[in-house]
């Protein structure tokens, strides 16, 4: 699959939102470690209230990635984008040309569901929609971006590809 480098990045944000934890402190965790995203200086605490935004935007990623047919992504992506306020720009800090999609001064969560929506849309309409999936091996429901060449992917990493592969092969032995 060969999509731009920063909006690949973008969606591997928006999937790393999805999956997250949802522990009591999850949010301040997860910028943190995603604190490359944010233009330097942005404050990553939020309120109780804009904690519970991130955890929208959150569960909108994975209902884009659910869905069972093109106007169910449509409907629950438009839903993403509406949370979003874009207003790109292009920069080269690290070395390379490439865009951002919230406003500079825009604060943590603005700029963190900007990027995710934006992300997110980009695959799913340059490459569609089946390239989003949830994790098909026992005990997952990890949200995945499909980037095989025939789209043919059911897990989201080796490590449940192999667990998955392990636990048939011990099931046809058994029987």
């Amino acid at each position: 699959m060969d999509y731009d480098t920063f909006g690949s990045t973008a969606v591997e944000l928006a999937i790393d939102l999805a999956n997250a934890g949802r522990d009591a402190d999850w949010v301040p965790a997860f910028l943190r470690a995603h604190d490359e995203w944010f233009e330097a200086g942005t404050v990553l605490d939020l309120t109780p209230a804009e904690a519970a935004q991130a955890a929208e935007t959150a569960d909108l990623v994975r209902a884009v990635a659910v869905a069972g047919s093109q106007p169910e992504v449509i409907e629950r992506l438009n839903a993403l984008l509406a949370l979003a306020s874009p207003q790109p720009y292009a920069t080269d800090h690290d070395g390379a040309l490439h865009l951002h999609y919230a406003r500079r001064e825009a604060p943590a969560l603005e700029q963190l569901t900007t990027t995710v929506a934006m992300g997110l849309s980009q695959v799913v309409v340059q490459h569609g929609w089946q390239r989003l999936g949830v994790c098909t091996a026992e005990g997952c429901d990890n949200v995945y971006v499909d980037t095989s060449r025939n789209a043919s992917r059911r897990y989201c990493s080796n490590t449940c590809a192999s667990r998955s592969t392990v636990a048939a092969y011990r099931a046809r032995r058994k029987a």
